[in-house]
């Protein structure tokens, strides 16, 4: 390879390096622009293609910065800021760290969105790998380019269910590209060891098929034994080339994203964030609210609109919470109710999933409740028979949490727990000002989407947004520092009461129930040290339990540009 990172006893990185002139500058894991020395610059014959000014990393960050407030919109920051990660990403990471409350929900949720939606229109240099059926049976040779030779983690999506837009096709790489940012801004883990994956199983949607601009495989979206093979293949070609990688599965379809999880767990070391990440931030920041509402989890009524995969991930691990504290389990199963497109799940409804059947109400004990419709449950029917005092929306439809069930939930409970958990920010289920005026200011609340600061209590108030980020960075950094072979149920529940023990709120109940993204690095600290205990516990790491902290350090990489020298 034309360069190689070395790593010195103390952690600092030297760059070795053949490279020249344009064929160095145009390398952005290791092009610093106007900030090579007087030395490099003779060193490596860039005299003349630089400006002669020699910068300094903040200098260019804060032209980088100023420049990203002449955009205008979300998407043109989101592109801007693509093209700067693609020209230098020690300069994006160093801008991103410096600024990562206000740049996190452009390169994140709920800005990826848009990227996602124009991402064959906005697209200009590679990133990551696009993987198809039309290259099959190439995808080992694909895969063996020593560019990647230092992969430590994958995130891998097929597009087909991207946040709260649906379908997306080969847009859906931007879901990748995003998720790997926060495993670096968030966790530390340098750019060289992350690899954004796209598998293109063609899109059923026509509005992208019909884009003369579309990038992707202009296909019906490959279903059935053709879809599992596909699957099958690249999961085979991982465990040869990268046997020791963390692989993390996002935005795949209900359908396709547990029967993938279930397949594959016992074979890599390997996780789905919509499914296990979610449930985990969730979790995590439920177990804070409760405490603040004075409570407990064995008085839990437990309303979730929306029973597909992320629903039904955070029921699992609420009932597994449950079940720590020493809940019988059919009991704490009755305490959840959710709800579909159909209305409520029960042993009557047709045509369930199979990680649905575990949450589903027995009809015959429902006899007793009042009902608007005789052949459904409504959301509206649950609230009012139920009296909840936890509501979780995972349901993707903006808005559904209107003021009459919210009036209803608050009329039984006096602290009202509430998390509209829906992204981006259209699909949230209710926004917090309305949840604060319907409760009375009683609500504690986290949302799936940023909605920054609002008015509470006629104060200033940071609504806390339920990011996975607090979770999936700090996981993969604890898998990797100890070499981990798996991921496990247990693991997540450790992320999450790890969390829940850095809530603001456990110190004072008038404070967040989450730390500020200023503080997102010491979170993913903490949740690696859990993750990496869990793996020793479990016999998933051989690493000794005094070293797991100095092999976590090491691994968090800190912005700045590394020494250099030729090859």
């Amino acid at each position: 390879m034309s360069y190689q990172f070395i790593r010195d006893p103390d952690g600092t990185l030297t760059v070795a390096t053949s490279l020249t002139d344009y064929e160095l500058l145009s390398q952005p894991l290791i092009n610093k622009g106007m900030a090579f020395s007087e030395k490099e610059r003779e060193l490596f014959s860039l005299h003349g293609l630089l400006p002669p000014d020699i910068a300094t990393m903040q200098d260019q960050a804060l032209r980088s910065y100023n420049t990203l407030q002449t955009k205008n919109t979300v998407l043109g920051k989101y592109n801007y800021l693509r093209e700067l990660q693609d020209s230098n990403e020690t300069l994006f990471f160093y801008l991103l760290q410096q600024h990562l409350e206000e740049i996190m929900p452009i390169i994140y949720t709920p800005g990826v969105g848009e990227g996602c939606l124009f991402f064959s229109h906005i697209y200009r240099r590679p990133r990551g790998i696009f993987l198809s059926p039309l290259y099959q049976d190439r995808i080992d040779q694909i895969l063996s380019n020593e560019r990647f030779q230092e992969t430590e983690v994958i995130v891998v999506s097929d597009g087909e269910r991207i946040l709260g837009l649906g379908d997306q096709g080969a847009g859906g790489m931007g879901i990748p590209i995003g998720k790997l940012c926060l495993y670096t801004a968030c966790a530390g883990i340098h750019p060289k060891g992350t690899l954004p994956i796209f598998l293109d199983t063609g899109t059923d949607n026509e509005e992208r098929l019909n884009d003369p601009l579309y990038i992707g495989w202009r296909h019906d979206r490959l279903r059935g034994q053709e879809y599992d093979d596909f699957i099958d293949c690249f999961v085979q070609a991982v465990k040869r080339r990268f046997p020791h990688v963390v692989l993390q599965w996002e935005d795949f379809a209900g359908r396709n994203a547990g029967p993938i999880l279930d397949r594959y767990r016992d074979e890599l070391c390997t996780f789905n964030d919509d499914i296990q990440g979610t449930a985990a931030v969730a979790v995590g920041t439920l177990l804070a609210a409760i405490k603040v509402a004075k409570s407990t989890l064995h008085q839990q009524r437990i309303v979730i609109v929306g029973a597909g995969s992320a629903g039904c991930g955070i029921s699992r691990l609420l009932l597994q919470a449950m079940l720590d504290e020493g809940m019988a389990e059919q009991e704490a199963k009755s305490r959840f109710f959710l709800i579909d497109r159909t209305g409520l799940l029960t042993d009557a409804t047709t045509g369930l999933l199979p990680f649905q059947k575990q949450f589903v109400q027995p009809k015959d004990s429902l006899s007793h409740w009042t009902l608007e419709l005789s052949d459904k449950i409504s959301f509206k029917d649950v609230v009012r028979n139920v009296h909840p005092t936890l509501l979780i929306g995972v349901s993707g439809q903006g808005g559904i949490f209107v003021e009459e069930i919210v009036k209803e939930m608050a009329a039984h409970t006096p602290r009202p727990i509430i998390f509209p958990l829906s992204n981006p920010t259209t699909k949230s289920e209710a926004t917090p000002t309305d949840l604060l005026n319907w409760t009375q200011g009683t609500v504690i609340m986290g949302t799936g989407s940023p909605f920054g600061t609002i008015q509470k209590d006629g104060k200033p108030f940071r609504v806390d947004q339920t990011n996975n980020s607090y979770i999936f960075p700090g996981l993969g950094l604890g898998l990797i520092s100890v070499k981990a072979t798996r991921v496990t149920d247990s693991m997540f529940m450790a992320a999450a009461r790890a969390l829940a023990e850095f809530s603001p709120a456990a110190i004072d109940p008038t404070h967040n129930l989450l730390p500020p993204l200023s503080a997102i690095r010491d979170v993913s600290f903490k949740v690696a040290v859990a993750i990496a205990k869990d793996a020793i516990q479990q016999g998933l790491s051989d690493c000794p339990l005094k070293e797991i902290e100095a092999r976590i350090r090491l691994n968090m990489w800190t912005p700045a540009y590394p020494k250099y020298q030729k090859k």
